[in-house]
């Protein structure tokens, strides 16, 4: 019996050996990071900024593979079905828990959200700004529900496919300002907004980096933003709350998620090397820019807030039917 036991204790010790030698190793091969979406978004544009840093820190080339399609889950798919090694991870933003809801109330999510991934780290919190088009002639989200009630005006409004924050909030707006307007999707933030710039929509939202250059120069007008406090870069734009809409309220990050099972060991190292990626001056500044904060939480932390924001809008996509 002693000796069985002893067995025992020997493979566990050799395993963890063997997986702290892993880490230690990882990684020998170019690693891939999967953006569930078209080039040119914000989720695009941190996952570039981090896969350049990781590069130049791990000393192996670190990849941004665009995969656009269904609000963000063909992308999570091809993470969720991978080898959990660390060689394929996924820049997830709060479209990632609010699409998850919609396809599994559905039936037909291709994974599970919450347990076929594992958190990395939270990159950045970015805000998420609603806008509208130069000529709605409303400044802010109250207005554009006034407008919409005594003008009976058909407008449309853009999102990044079924299930997908914007999707959420633009039905959210129509249910509690007694508004309509017609929903129309797309693969991604960067079409939504070309399309927004062009007038043939007339409401859209994203992360602030998006629409930051185009609200400054006129081309777009900021609504609302979505936090729980008005951001600096924007000071004269109210929240969501401020305006009588409690419930559209998040807060706005991204962060890599692995597949599942993904050696502890080899998710913190990630985790570290994100941590300092961020952290770095040259990226911070380009955050700054952005209007981003610049986080490197812990795994947990990461997987704790998309569960935290995918329970708190089940409710209202289930009775909305968002699918």
């Amino acid at each position: 019996m002693k000796r069985f036991c002893g067995s025992w204790v020997a493979l566990a010790i050799g395993a963890m050996v063997a997986g702290g030698a892993a880490a230690q190793a990882f990684p020998t091969k170019p690693i891939r990071i999967v953006v569930p979406f078209p080039p040119g978004g914000t989720t695009d544009v941190v996952a570039r900024l981090v896969a350049q840093r990781l590069t130049d820190s791990m000393k192996q080339s670190v990849v941004v593979d665009n995969r656009g399609g269904a609000g963000g889950a063909l992308g999570a798919d091809i993470v969720a079905k991978a080898a959990p090694d660390g060689y394929t991870l996924l820049m997830a933003n709060i479209t990632f828990p609010l699409s998850s809801v919609a396809q599994t109330l559905a039936k037909r999510s291709p994974f599970n959200a919450e347990t076929d991934f594992d958190g990395v780290s939270i990159a950045v919190y970015v805000p998420f700004v609603i806008t509208a088009h130069s000529s709605v002639p409303s400044k802010d989200l109250r207005e554009l529900g006034a407008l919409l009630r005594n003008k009976k005006l058909q407008y449309n409004y853009g999102s990044t496919g079924p299930g997908s924050v914007m999707h959420v909030i633009g039905e959210t707006f129509k249910r509690d300002a007694k508004v309509d307007m017609a929903h129309i999707a797309f693969k991604g933030a960067a079409p939504l907004k070309l399309e927004l710039l062009s007038g043939r929509i007339q409401v859209g939202g994203d992360q602030l980096s998006t629409s930051l250059a185009e609200i400054r120069a006129g081309q777009l007008k900021a609504l609302a933003t979505n936090g729980s406090k008005r951001i600096a870069i924007l000071p004269d734009v109210p929240t969501v709350r401020e305006q009588g809409f409690a419930a559209l309220e998040f807060e706005g990050w991204n962060g890599l998620l692995a597949p599942a099972k993904t050696p502890r060991a080899v998710i913190e190292k990630l985790q570290r090397e994100t941590a300092a990626a961020v952290r770095h001056p040259d990226v911070q500044k380009r955050f700054s820019d952005l209007g981003a904060e610049p986080v490197g939480s812990s795994p947990e932390e990461q997987k704790a807030i998309y569960l935290r924001q995918m329970k708190q809008f089940t409710p209202v996509i289930r009775e909305m039917k968002l699918d």
